[in-house]
């Protein structure tokens, strides 16, 4: 069996259950299951904190897992990413009081306080910058007030949890994060049952983005209707009992699918549906 460490609770444990339910994979339904057999899809899924699956894959003890890119790139772990799942996104940034620093070349000297020890350790390497990393689990604004660090590096969304500790994000993001399926370094790249799990997530990625938009128009409007709806070959396009007339069917991006209608529509379209994709291969 495919053994699939999955994110037991945080940010990353919802939706990457429901991403592979919608993939058509069996998922716990009591939170205290720490394993999962899915004996219909050949797979096993074991139930980790988001931090220790990519200790767990990169040992080799799990073939892949479902983890954010910051906590891979933190762990040191020999794990790699191979693909992105676009979910739980968020940009990891430093923080300071405004006048402490400009930007990473001027922490020299000073200590930053972040739950992310491994990456920042490493940042401040890339950037040949010789400062102290002090390791904090949960909330790290109040080090700078508490006189821990001079410098924070933490997760930011909005920035306003910094602002009201009076803090200030100072320089580049030091990296953006989102949720990730990886595996350990060095694995082989054909494995047909990683291979098969990739394109059934894949899959559910496409339906996510797009719907299915069927419409009818006159033939002498088809090569602009299409132009509007070309899918992702090519469109479907079926001549219609009503003489002059033929049904287009195409993939179009679900963000843009009103847009589309309204423009179809002046065109001469009528009978214009969308259908949600819950699945696909492409």
């Amino acid at each position: 069996m495919l053994r699939i460490a999955v994110p037991n609770k945080g940010s990353l444990s919802e939706p990457a259950s429901a991403m592979l339910h919608e993939a058509g994979y069996r998922q716990r339904k009591d939170r205290r299951e720490l394993v999962l057999v899915d004996a219909e899809n050949e797979v096993e899924f074991f139930f980790l904190r988001p931090r220790d699956i990519a200790v767990y894959v990169g040992s080799g003890k799990l073939d892949i897992g479902i983890t954010g890119r910051d906590l891979l790139l933190d762990s040191g772990s020999p794990a790699e990413e191979i693909m992105q799942l676009g979910f739980a996104g968020s940009t990891f940034r430093y923080a300071t009081r405004p006048g402490t620093a400009k930007d990473v070349t001027e922490f020299g000297g000073m200590t930053v306080a972040t739950s992310f020890s491994g990456l920042v350790t490493q940042h401040l390497a890339d950037n040949g910058v010789d400062a102290s990393v002090v390791h904090l689990d949960g909330a790290v604004e109040t080090a700078i007030q508490l006189g821990v660090a001079e410098i924070i590096a933490d997760v930011v969304e909005t920035g306003t949890t910094l602002r009201n500790a009076g803090l200030e994000i100072i320089g580049e993001p030091i990296l953006k994060s989102e949720a990730v399926v990886i595996r350990g370094t060095g694995a082989p790249d054909d494995d047909p049952k990683v291979r098969q799990f990739l394109r059934r997530m894949q899959g559910v990625l496409v339906a996510r983005r797009y719907v299915m938009m069927d419409y009818d128009i006159r033939v002498e409007h088809v090569e602009k209707a299409v132009a509007l709806t070309p899918g992702l070959e090519s469109p479907t396009v079926s001549p219609l009992h009503h003489e002059g007339w033929v049904a287009v069917r195409s993939m179009v991006p679900s963000k843009e699918a009103q847009r589309i209608m309204d423009e179809l529509y002046d065109l001469g379209a009528r009978a214009i549906l969308t259908t949600g994709i819950h699945a696909c291969r492409l």
